[in-house]
């Protein structure tokens, strides 16, 4: 077991991996990862899926299968997916039966297209958690104003729920609450309360978008520093008095999740969101280059929260409105989200029409 690795759930933070393919699985990495770096869960994601069917023979098999059944589009996509994140489950089960299903998770998320329609993303969630079939499968939501409703009945129904595209903590705590309310219509219908999820925290975005608007004493702290002013957040949401009252009832804790976690500036540490954020009762997903940066690392502390307000002062005297930038970064995540969608289905189309000419 790697020292390094090891250290950040010696603190009290689970470590997952942000990438999933065919090859990961049938090579044995995700189970070496899993038995050697500790890593306990992962998330995917279009672009990842995207990358690996383009740049790789691996599934041709699989879509041409898929074809011979019929299937296209995003039904071949969703099957296709679902069949490497059930392989990938099933890896993460002794975690997930070991922590009395606290950890153990893998992700899938619905079409990036439905993050402004609350009914369809709940009717996709359900069908999606249906069709994997794996208790351990978080289906995962936008936390955009149309997917609150939608995290919220996910969770009244049962369906364990990835909150993503989350950027501060205003919008945190409002995925949080619809997260709750969905556990108490639970436990007022007589349900049991015990319903996964986590909220995920996009970091690395927020120095993108303000790198050259920011001064030089502050590069790549603004989205440490609002990560950390959300942990707060969360931590203050665990001690309130509402959800004490659910906890007594059988619910546990919507875990925060620390996502998009790998260093975009070259200048700077290639762990550097890793070890800013090593905070307790937290999840971080990182890229599989990050995980191999941190196993090759010396072993470090738990992060300092002391310094958060008065970086947030920093930025704000620079001129930096975090609440515009917030949304500007949900706006972006939603686009870019689509586009990465519809670059994955273009991909499948023109691998699809490729594979059938061959075997004409």
């Amino acid at each position: 077991m790697n020292r390094t690795t090891e250290k950040l759930h010696e603190i009290g933070q689970s470590i997952w991996l942000d990438n999933i393919t065919h090859r990961l699985l049938a090579s044995g990495t995700l189970l070496s990862y899993i038995r050697e770096l500790s890593v306990t869960g992962l998330t995917s994601n279009p672009t990842i899926f995207d990358h690996a069917i383009k740049n790789s023979s691996d599934y041709d098999d699989v879509i041409l299968r898929k074809l011979d059944e019929g299937k296209t589009g995003e039904k071949l996509f969703f099957e296709l997916a679902i069949e490497d994140l059930k392989q990938a489950a099933d890896l993460f089960r002794p975690v997930y039966d070991r922590t009395d299903d606290v950890d153990g998770w893998v992700s899938l998320e619905v079409s990036p297209l439905l993050a402004r329609d609350t009914a369809g993303t709940l009717a996709a969630a359900r069908a999606l958690h249906n069709l994997a079939a794996r208790p351990n499968l978080f289906i995962k939501i936008p936390g955009t104003s149309e997917g609150l409703p939608a995290i919220e009945e996910a969770i009244f129904r049962g369906v364990p729920v990835n909150v993503t595209l989350l950027f501060s903590g205003k919008q945190y705590v409002a995925a949080a609450v619809a997260y709750m309310r969905g556990i108490e219509r639970r436990i007022a219908a007589g349900l049991n309360p015990d319903v996964g999820s986590v909220a995920s925290l996009f970091v690395s975005r927020w120095d993108v978008a303000v790198a050259d608007k920011a001064p030089e004493s502050l590069r790549n702290q603004l989205g440490i520093a609002v990560a950390r002013e959300t942990y707060a957040r969360y931590r203050t949401l665990l001690d309130s008095p509402r959800w004490q009252r659910i906890q007594n009832a059988g619910a546990r804790p919507q875990r925060l999740l620390w996502a998009s976690t790998g260093t975009k500036d070259p200048k700077a540490s290639n762990i550097l969101y890793v070890q800013s954020l090593a905070l307790p009762s937290t999840i971080n997903t990182m890229p599989e280059v990050t995980l191999k940066a941190l196993a090759a690392h010396e072993e470090f502390g738990e992060a300092l929260l002391d310094d958060t307000g008065k970086i947030l002062a920093e930025f704000a005297k620079a001129g930096i409105d975090t609440d515009t930038v917030a949304a500007q970064l949900l706006g972006e995540g939603v686009a870019s989200f689509s586009k990465s969608w519809n670059d994955l289905l273009e991909c499948i189309a023109s691998k699809s029409t490729t594979l059938k000419a061959a075997v004409s």
